[in-house]
């Protein structure tokens, strides 16, 4: 059995000692570790990968001794993934599909370790792409007399499918707060760098005409703050005065899509802790 152990806590001596000594006792082989101080916050971050031996206790008696035995005592804010089990993603998109191919042909490719089990879509658009991959296509419009009640409709979806996250892969709609309540830090987004300066419908063309040089892409996490969650990934590419309006949108979708697929690895692969609005990225 393998595992992974995030943790975070108020920081105190004796932490790594007592996680390390607890993991020994149990079976378990250490095969990675990372941690991390906040100094100003005064916290503690650790990540850790396990290998439990055959014969070691159960993954439910192993929570249950980790939770009395030490994140107890720590006041520790704890969670253990097994290795085996893959995340379960939904794919919400609308018009643009730069996005939804990348990450679809990394999943297809087993680059991208996690399940799609379907995608939510409020237009019809990129239902071919869903077939040509053979995913559960669901088309949900959204409109403002019916956002509630599709809003419903897609919750029901993500329910039914165990869906563990999901990723708006140039979903051009706003998420409420109902929705981030039932996947609180487990949406991730991703948008251009502009903001705040550059906001509206046609941010490249006030870029371009304002003669930037760089072009960056950020991704996060969702929450009621619009464009305002804890960073996962940014990029950047710088432009000039010879490149067109053009340039700027092909180079500003080829970063969308990266930065959104590393983000996504690093959540599939347990690689980020939420604390105070921010990450911490174990890589």
């Amino acid at each position: 059995m393998k595992a992974i152990f995030l943790i975070h806590c108020p920081d105190q001596t004796g932490i790594i000692s007592s996680v390390t000594s607890f993991i020994h006792k149990g079976g378990g082989n250490i095969t990675y570790l990372d941690q991390h101080v906040d100094e100003e916050a005064g916290v503690f971050f650790m990540r850790l990968e396990v290998d439990f031996s055959e014969g070691s206790l159960p993954a439910d008696e192993i929570e249950n001794r980790f939770e009395k035995e030490l994140a107890g005592p720590y006041a520790m804010e704890w969670s253990m993934h097994l290795r085996e089990k893959r995340p379960r993603m939904a794919l919400f998109v609308s018009k643009y599909n730069h996005c939804l191919y990348d990450l679809l042909i990394r999943f297809s490719t087993g680059e991208l370790k996690a399940d799609i089990p379907l995608i939510v879509s409020n237009h019809e658009d990129l239902r071919p792409i869903a077939e040509q991959f053979g995913i559960p296509y669901h088309f949900i419009p959204v409109s403002k007399e019916t956002k509630a009640e599709a809003e419903e409709e897609q919750l029901s979806l993500l329910r039914d499918n165990k869906v563990d996250f999901v990723v708006l892969a140039r979903y051009m709609q706003i998420v409420t707060e109902r929705l981030i309540a039932e996947y609180p830090s487990r949406i991730i987004n991703i948008h251009h760098s502009f903001l705040p300066a550059f906001a509206g419908a046609k941010p490249y063309h006030a870029a371009f005409s304002r003669g930037v040089k760089i072009i960056g892409a950020t991704s996060h996490y969702v929450t009621e703050e619009l464009d305002a969650g804890p960073i996962i990934e940014q990029d950047i590419t710088r432009v000039s005065h010879v490149h067109k309006v053009n340039d700027f949108i092909e180079k500003g979708r080829d970063l969308e899509k990266l930065v959104l697929s590393r983000a996504v690895q690093l959540h599939v692969n347990r690689k980020t802790m939420v604390y105070n609005n921010k990450t911490v990225i174990f890589t």
